[in-house]
């Protein structure tokens, strides 16, 4: 096994690079994988944790900034396309997926919104080409084990999460009516 001091990164993790619109919830989704107290924290600059790349909204949003979303999309081992649930439109092109050479998961963040529309935001998606798509509620902690499970190297113990509760492995994160097979 490589030697975290020289990898940046923790033992038995994948690296995610985390990607979407401005107010997506990718920075709240970070604190909540790193067991951090949720605060908002507007992201101003691609921050490079040790198992999480975050970046701003803006560098989706502006094509112009694009392109070091795909220099920094060689750092990770998966790319999270991240959509809210109670987003109003999508700002990804159809089989966008196709243009990284990682893994691509889908990611709906905010789904105990009232204003969520999870199906549309499973659609796009799946329109982008995300094969797996997890459902987040990083308030409450929903699918988080299962993001964690899944970012975890084949052989290493299960993730522990300091905000997820344990109805929530057992809810496997899709809302009800939402269930996906991959």
């Amino acid at each position: 096994r490589a030697d975290p001091h020289l990898t940046g990164r923790l033992p038995g993790m994948k690296k995610l690079i985390l990607m979407g619109r401005v107010a997506a919830g990718k920075t709240t989704l970070t604190q909540a994988l790193k067991g951090e107290q949720l605060h908002y924290c507007k992201t101003q600059y691609i921050n490079y944790y040790d198992t999480i790349i975050d970046t701003p909204g803006e560098y989706t949003e502006v094509h112009a900034l694009g392109a070091a979303l795909a220099v920094y999309s060689y750092e990770a081992d998966v790319v999270g396309i991240v959509i809210s649930a109670n987003e109003p439109f999508c700002v990804f092109p159809p089989g966008c997926a196709a243009m990284v050479n990682r893994d691509v998961i889908g990611i709906v963040t905010g789904i105990d919104k009232p204003d969520a529309n999870v199906p549309q935001a499973t659609r796009w998606l799946e329109l982008c080409g995300c094969h797996r798509i997890f459902y987040i509620s990083s308030y409450t902690g929903q699918g988080l084990s299962d993001i964690m499970d899944y970012l975890r190297e084949p052989g290493d113990a299960p993730a522990q999460l300091q905000t997820a509760s344990p109805e929530d492995s057992a809810s496997r994160n899709t809302p009800k009516g939402q269930e996906r097979h991959a």
